[in-house]
């Protein structure tokens, strides 16, 4: 139905282009002012199918829900809770494992996502349409205006401009993020809780089983100045604004409907006696006590839930009636619910007041948790500075270390003339100034960790503690007391996880980091790179590396008696982590999650799935169940076991499998070829993010970000982020070790669920590469012979992988991925076509002297990045 209705759209507007959609004529045919319009029509068809995919997913669980029953839907707090209870798990142990779960979607502005919220606006409507158009409830003429509502919003998107007319601000940023919690995170979060407590409520039937406000939001919008020069103190102080603004608002509208409909009459019901208490006091507490008392005679409830409402309005608007803190809102929030459960309303209380004791829970007076990230060379740089008004010291000198330890262990201050300082030391400075004073405000948990990129060494790391403690953080200021700040490594090149868990014992080393880290609960959180560490080794050997770094990192803490709990810095593609949620987690090395993890949701992805509630709602709970079931199953679970033969063959692959990435990346010319086989110079032109695409402006491979590196390497259908190296390192394993080899890697298939992940995703990736549209853009290269020399290789490699791939799995795609396989078929003559045109563009864009024809071939290449992002479902 729905191409059939972008058929009349088309039809009525540009008959060509209509003809294009059908497959009755190529893209490459249209006259050039025909292109633009011809790509959007094709990427609004790539946005109707994803929308269509995720309705027949929703479909298809609700189809196994009726059939076979909640507890065999794959990823659900049903399933999960299910098998503890088969497993022989107690109430006791349910409970601890609740109590220590924490699960923190993150979300990020990475420079991938290519949809405007206008956009996003459009598709969530046609969404809804659909599935009201499921219910079979309507009569013929009911069901054609819904019909022709769904053709009219089509026609928005149709005439809707996809591109960005000016790249972003932070501001307008922080607005894309917030959209997504007003319109489903909100709402979804209680109904997650509710679906685990009607687990429980099944499997463990009497028991007093708490379900606590496990999921803790946080983000990077407004807080990422890690080569962000558009990220400053000011933008920051005003992301938080936003975010609690944002969240007292929802609370707002919330309570309000409390006041409706708490209608409850003292002529009719007997209150409790310590109710009255409790009600006066909120009255006198709100300063308009007079006021409800009149206005809402003889309802005592709806009074209470009015005094509630001025309280929120005066926290909102700075008055004095205002909560201290969200906690304080919460403890009036328990106290409605226990009136109403003692006077018989317990349906009522679990309707309107445990929704919102849960919303309060995990959002508090903030929506999220704002992550601070700034990079080890600006904050080495900066506290160099200070240094050298006193007493100048070389950072990474013997001096530089004894130096910071010293500051930190005797609690210095320093005297700071602001007017002797470089903008750079000023604007960090005064960002560790805004993070003091949101610390002391209503909601300390407003500000998240401070994240520290490219962490190279204990020194690092102190060196935050050490400004924090400048700038007013410390709760000692003549030592011996903490920082209240989290600090958090970020460990990202494979060099960096190498060294990793030497750094994490040189900085517990340290007395002060101790005893911070154990007034944060005795945790130490760790953030882990996938994309620069693959940028870096390759798809195989960063993973390999990633898996090891957490073994050990979790080893060190337990020599410290710390908790360490794990970031996961994952993307959208297969080669950032961006492999299903609950496989990925599951894969993880056993002992590594225990209830608390982390992840990014970059870009993209935020709104591939949380654009809908049905969506949004599940994403949360298969993401959620996973860690929960990982610290239960990882005591008795037999795939989680570490097998040594299996890691002695997983350090050998993924060796080789580096060492054949590296030979790549060695290759004269390379640099060239990737820059002109790619349209990575023009990713710049789409107004995607506020961040630049290069932290320190170089123009080397190893200063470009690892978006941009993988978002190219997926425009030219290379995808070798994703697979590159692979077929080397199964090549050489099975010719070293013969037969045996390959009966051991068969077994790693069947039995380690990490292998099986990286050979899945990796065989996905291949499906989705093309080596003869990746030759069309080879063609690009000036060099011819370099071009001929480097994509041999890279073609070479590809069958090399895709037939040893297919060896181990069997090579059938559509067995093992049958709607993956499907979706990508029913697009890959579009996006053939649209490659076709992009090398065109590329070449016209590149050779054009004419103003005019180069801006037509540049709009147009703009709109044909659009496309193959959609077509694959992510950017980078």
């Amino acid at each position: 139905m729905l191409l059939r209705l972008l058929l009349q759209v088309a039809s009525a507007r540009e008959p060509e282009i209509a003809a294009v959609l059908s497959g009755r004529r190529s893209l490459v045919s249209l006259a050039p002012e025909q292109r633009i319009p011809a790509l959007q029509a094709s990427g609004v068809w790539f946005q109707l199918l994803t929308i269509a995919d995720e309705l027949l997913a929703m479909r298809a669980r609700r189809e196994l829900e009726q059939g076979a029953g909640v507890d065999d839907v794959p990823g659900s707090f049903a399933s999960v809770i299910a098998g503890m209870a088969a497993n022989g798990h107690s109430a006791t142990e349910a409970q601890a494992a609740l109590d220590e779960l924490c699960v923190g979607p993150t979300m990020t502005a990475h420079p991938t996502e290519a949809k405007r919220v206008t956009v996003l606006e459009i598709h969530r409507r046609i969404y809804r349409k659909l599935t009201e158009l499921d219910q079979p409830r309507w009569a013929p003429r009911e069901r054609d205006l819904l019909v022709a509502d769904l053709e009219s919003e089509i026609e928005l998107l149709w005439m809707t401009g996809e591109l960005r007319l000016e790249r972003p601000t932070v501001e307008r940023e922080i607005a894309w993020g917030l959209h997504f919690f007003r319109e489903v995170i909100f709402e979804g979060t209680p109904q997650l809780y509710g679906k685990l407590q009607d687990a429980f409520a099944r499997h463990y039937p009497g028991e007093p089983i708490k379900i606590p406000s496990f999921m803790r939001y946080a983000s990077w919008i407004g807080g990422d100045r890690d080569g962000n020069p558009n990220v400053t103190a000011e933008v920051t102080a005003h992301a938080m604004a936003e975010y609690r603004d944002t969240a007292i608002g929802w609370y707002l509208t919330q309570v309000q409907r409390l006041v409706s409909v708490l209608s409850a009459s003292s002529n009719v019901i007997e209150l409790p006696a310590t109710f009255r208490q409790v009600l006066q006091s909120a009255l006198d507490k709100s300063g308009e006590a007079d006021e409800i008392a009149a206005r809402n005679p003889d309802e005592p409830l709806r009074q209470f839930a009015s005094a509630l409402l001025a309280r929120l309005v005066a926290t909102r608007d700075g008055g004095t009636a205002a909560y201290p803190s969200a906690e304080a809102f919460r403890t009036d929030l328990r106290a409605l619910s226990w009136v109403l459960e003692a006077i018989g309303g317990r349906a009522v209380a679990r309707r309107f007041v445990q929704p919102l004791l849960w919303q309060v829970g995990s959002f508090g007076f903030r929506t999220v948790s704002l992550d601070i990230r700034q990079n080890s060379t600006v904050v080495n740089r900066v506290l160099a500075e200070l240094f050298a008004l006193t007493d100048p010291v070389v950072p990474g000198t013997p001096g530089w270390s004894a130096r910071i330890r010293a500051a930190l262990s005797q609690g210095e201050r320093l005297e700071i003339d602001e007017g002797r300082l470089s903008p750079e030391a000023s604007e960090l400075l005064s960002t560790f100034s805004v993070i003091a004073r949101q610390v002391s405000g209503s909601d300390a948990d407003a500000v998240g960790s401070f994240v520290l990129s490219m962490t190279r060494s204990a020194d690092d790391l102190l060196a935050v503690y050490l400004l924090a403690q400048y700038c007013g953080l410390s709760t000692a200021p003549g030592g011996g007391g903490t920082i209240r700040l989290r600090i958090v490594p970020l460990f990202e090149t494979i060099a960096d996880l190498q060294a990793a868990p030497a750094i994490l014992n040189g900085l517990l080393g340290v007395s002060l980091v101790r005893r911070t880290v154990r007034d944060f609960g005795a945790r130490q959180e760790i953030m882990l790179g996938y994309s620069d560490s693959n940028k870096d080794g390759g798809f195989l050997a960063s993973n390999w590396e990633l898996a090891k770094a957490q073994k050990r990192l979790a080893a060190i803490g337990r020599k410290h008696n710390t908790r360490i709990s794990f970031f996961h810095g994952r993307g959208g593609s297969v080669s950032r982590g961006g492999a299903p949620t609950g496989r990925a987690i599951a894969a993880q090395p056993q002992g590594t999650v225990a209830g608390a993890m982390r992840v990014t949701e970059q870009g993209e992805v935020v709104s591939s799935k949380f654009a809908n509630r049905g969506t949004g709602l599940n994403q949360l709970e298969v993401l959620a169940a996973a860690v929960l079931a990982h610290g239960i199953r990882s005591t008795g679970d037999a795939g989680a076991k570490e097998s040594p033969e299996f890691d002695e063959a997983l350090e050998a692959l993924a060796g080789m499998s580096q060492a054949s990435y590296a030979g790549l990346m060695a290759e004269p010319g390379f640099l060239d070829y990737f820059n002109q086989a790619s349209p990575v110079a023009e990713l710049a032109l789409l107004k995607m993010g506020s961040r630049p695409d290069r932290r320190f402006g170089a123009s080397g491979i190893a200063d470009l970000r690892a978006i941009p590196w993988v978002f190219a390497w997926s425009q030219n259908r290379h995808l070798l982020t994703g697979w590159y190296g692979i077929g080397s390192a199964l090549s050489a394993f099975v010719t070293v070790r013969g037969e045996t080899g390959r009966e051991l890697l068969a077994r790693m298939f069947e039995h380690s669920r990490f292998f099986r992940l990286i050979v899945d995703e990796a065989e996905k990736t291949l499906y989705q590469s093309d080596m003869e549209i990746a030759r069309l853009y080879a063609g690009l290269v000036s060099d011819g012979d370099a071009a001929g020399r480097i994509y041999a290789r890279i073609a070479a490699e590809y069958e090399l992988t895709r037939r040893l791939i297919g060896d181990l799995t069997g090579g059938d795609l559509s067995a093992r991925f049958p709607m993956f396989k499907r979706r990508f078929d029913n697009l890959r003559r579009q996006m053939d076509d649209i490659h076709r045109l992009q090398v065109d563009l590329l070449r016209e864009v590149r050779t054009s002297a004419a103003a005019a024809e180069q801006k037509r071939a540049t709009d147009a290449l703009l709109v044909s990045i659009n496309c193959i992002s959609a077509g694959l479902g992510w950017t980078g």
